[in-house]
């Protein structure tokens, strides 16, 4: 498994639309607030010419690419952490995904109804987060009153997660998510086992139309904001997405040298998300399989050789 991203966004802003056409899994992406009430998962295989050149010379029975998964819940609105629209219970289903993918609309189109009336990347922003930040405010606040007790009890985890929260909640009532702050290593472990989800790295996917990849001031915008936060902004066209899902790999490299790209959305997605996530690829070669594996950037060999089996980890 490659990594596993949670995709938010308010609803009609396209995310059921570029769901499909990463995962050609045709949900319904109609017209209407709310058309993904359970959350779609799909498993996605991550393109590599090296995984191609290396099975060319070796001719192995099979060929193992490494993957990416997606997880599109219901689109949110103001009120989800309190349960309007389809409500929190949504938000759960991506507490253990490694990051977000917030997708943005960037494009004006009168019969896509937007469901505050109006087209603005920061104001869409700004719901979401707000949501997010509040639905981590409750699991925080149940959090923190367990380790009061814990600390009072002289548990071992309960002080340090005690003075973690009190760092953490100022920040969360504010609306600001928790990844802005500074932790150190003991911390971050603390962290991790919350699974907050303004704790996840965040990927800002701009929607585009097909003409809005440049000079385009909703994409400018993002662009401004997710800079001052240190984010990646990766601009795709939902709809442009949905027709190369549907194309040969010889067809597909003529549709989008004709679109003036030579990759397409989800080639620069996974390496954007790779990029944030700090990971990279390691490849196995035998006349079974040729196969890619994900692995952190910075782990040992015996780190990379555990990826494949414990023992290997152990006996290096």
């Amino acid at each position: 498994m490659g990594f596993k991203c949670g995709i938010v966004g308010l609803p009609n802003v396209g995310k059921s639309t570029l769901f499909n056409a990463l995962t050609k899994a045709g949900i319904d992406s109609a017209n209407y607030p709310f058309c993904t009430i359970e959350p779609n998962i799909g498993i996605v295989p991550v393109n590599d010419s090296r995984l191609d050149r290396l099975a060319s010379i070796v001719s192995p029975q099979k060929i193992l690419p490494t993957t990416m998964e997606f997880v599109d819940i219901a689109g949110l609105v103001g009120g989800a952490s309190k349960g309007e629209g389809l409500g929190n219970q949504f938000l759960s289903n991506i507490r253990e995904t490694d990051a977000i993918l917030h997708v943005v609309r960037c494009f004006e189109n009168d019969d896509i109804v937007h469901v505050a009336g109006k087209v603005s990347p920061l104001d869409d922003i700004d719901t979401i987060n707000t949501e997010l930040a509040l639905a981590d405010l409750l699991t925080a606040e149940k959090v923190y009153q367990k380790a009061i007790k814990n600390a009072k009890s002289g548990q071992k985890e309960g002080l340090p997660l005690k003075n973690l929260l009190e760092k953490i909640l100022p920040a969360l009532e504010e609306g600001q998510p928790v990844r802005s702050l500074e932790f150190n290593e003991d911390e971050l472990k603390l962290l991790r086992s919350m699974q907050l989800l303004t704790s996840k790295p965040v990927l800002y996917v701009a929607n585009v139309n097909e003409n809005g990849f440049s000079e385009n001031p909703y994409l400018t915008q993002l662009e401004d904001f997710a800079s001052k936060e240190n984010s990646q902004v990766v601009a795709v066209c939902a709809e442009i997405e949905a027709e190369i899902a549907e194309l040969d790999e010889e067809d597909k490299q003529g549709f989008l040298a004709e679109m003036g790209q030579v990759e397409s959305g989800l080639d620069r997605l996974i390496i954007a998300g790779y990029s944030l996530l700090g990971l990279q690829t390691y490849f196995t070669a035998g006349e079974k399989e040729v196969r890619a594996w994900t692995i952190n950037i910075g782990d040992t060999a015996p780190a990379a050789a555990g990826k494949i089996h414990g023992d290997f980890e152990k006996g290096f």
